[in-house]
């Protein structure tokens, strides 16, 4: 992405590569939500799409 140079170098050297570190993290963030989605999905199967769909159809006069 970025083109390597000293002043990139030396931060790195002295900081860390903050990118890759921020990467790997928010890779971890994303596999741990996709586990507790699944749990979530896999528990209540019958749960409503959304709280505010109808249970009941509507009748017809």
């Amino acid at each position: 992405m970025f083109q390597q140079t000293p002043v990139y170098d030396r931060l790195v050297a002295e900081r860390g590569d903050i990118p890759v570190q921020v990467r790997g993290e928010a890779d971890r963030i994303h596999r741990d939500l996709a586990q507790v989605l699944r749990q979530v999905s896999s528990s209540q199967p019958s749960a409503p799409r959304s709280a505010f769909a109808s249970k009941v159809p509507p009748t017809t006069p």
